[in-house]
């Protein structure tokens, strides 16, 4: 699934004159089901390596998991990206990995440039790509 999600994003880039090179994308969820801190075998990990192989400037916002854990086969020096307008707005795609309830799924539609919709959460909109 995230090789699947990552072509989603890169086409969905390219829709939008944006190489996935270069481009800021912030993953949503980083833990592998809603609402928990567990991020083991979570696939946005995976989405977040196989987007900065191709040059992505990766990030992540999850409310459960404010820095990225140690594990054995990942490593990003990152901290959870607040979400607010500003930061919401200054990302070429956001990814939804995880839907966690206390995202404010109203601001993400309203502020985002393009959502990848993994969970089927978001209204259909001309920045919503279901993937």
């Amino acid at each position: 699934m995230p090789h699947w999600v990552v072509q989603k994003t890169a086409d969905a880039l390219n829709e939008h004159g944006k190489a996935v090179k270069g481009s800021r994308i912030l993953v949503l969820g980083l833990a592998y089901k809603k609402n928990i801190d567990d991020s083991r075998e979570s696939p946005a990990v995976e989405i977040m390596e196989l987007l900065q192989s191709k040059g992505a400037l990766v990030d992540y916002s999850d409310p459960h998991i404010p820095t990225f854990p140690k594990k054995r086969d990942y490593y990003f020096d990152l901290n959870s990206v607040i979400l607010d307008a500003d930061n919401i707005a200054s990302y070429d795609c956001l990814i939804l990995a995880t839907d966690h309830d206390s995202f404010d799924y109203d601001l993400l539609e309203n502020q985002a440039r393009l959502i990848v919709d993994t969970r089927g959460c978001l209204k259909k909109q001309s920045n919503v790509v279901a993937a």
